[in-house]
C-alpha cells in the first residue's frame, strides 16, 4: 500500500519510474542505460597511459622515487632535499655525486633539517664540499645536537 504513493510522486515530478534510479528514459525505451561499450579515442588513450604509468612505478621504483623527491626538493621541502642528498652521496638510483649531495644537504640544512646539518658538517670535515665560514661547522653540529641527533 505505501509503495504506490512514492511511485506516483516520482511520476508527477517527471522522474520516470521509481525503479530507474532517477534516470529519465525516453518513451518506449525499456532500458534507461545505453548498451554501447564503445570508447572514444581520448578514453582509450587515458586508460593506456594510466596502465603504463602503473607499470612504471614498480618496474622503475628507484627512478620514480628519485624524480618525485626531486620535484618536492625543488619546491623547497627539506625532507625531500635531504633524501636527494642521501641519494647523490650513496649513488642510490643516480650516479654518485658528492658535490650535488652537499648542495642538497646545504639547502635542507638552511631550513633547519638536523640530519642534513650533520651530513654537511661531516662533508666539510672530509673535504667533500667547499670550506664553510669560521664556526659554521660547530653551528651545524649544534643544530643537529639540539634536535636529538646523537651521531
Amino acid at each position: 500500500m505505501g509503495d504506490a504513493k512514492p511511485a506516483a510522486r516520482w511520476r508527477q515530478q517527471g522522474r520516470g519510474r521509481a525503479d530507474t534510479c532517477g534516470a529519465n528514459p525516453s518513451p518506449g525505451s525499456g532500458n534507461p542505460h545505453p548498451t554501447s561499450l564503445a570508447w572514444s579515442s581520448w578514453e582509450l588513450a587515458a586508460v593506456i597511459t594510466a596502465g603504463l604509468l602503473l607499470l612504471y612505478i614498480p618496474l622503475c621504483y628507484e627512478d620514480f622515487h628519485f624524480h618525485v623527491a626531486r620535484v618536492y626538493a625543488c619546491l623547497g621541502y627539506p625532507n625531500a632535499q635531504h633524501i636527494l642528498g642521501q641519494r647523490y652521496l650513496q649513488g642510490a638510483g643516480v650516479e654518485k655525486n658528492e658535490d650535488m649531495a652537499m648542495h642538497w644537504f646545504r639547502q635542507a640544512a638552511g631550513q633547519g633539517h638536523p640530519h642534513s646539518s650533520f651530513n654537511l658538517a661531516v662533508g666539510t670535515l672530509r673535504n667533500m664540499t667547499m670550506a664553510l665560514e669560521e664556526g659554521e661547522v660547530e653551528k651545524l653540529l649544534s643544530v643537529a645536537a639540539a634536535h636529538g641527533l646523537l651521531e
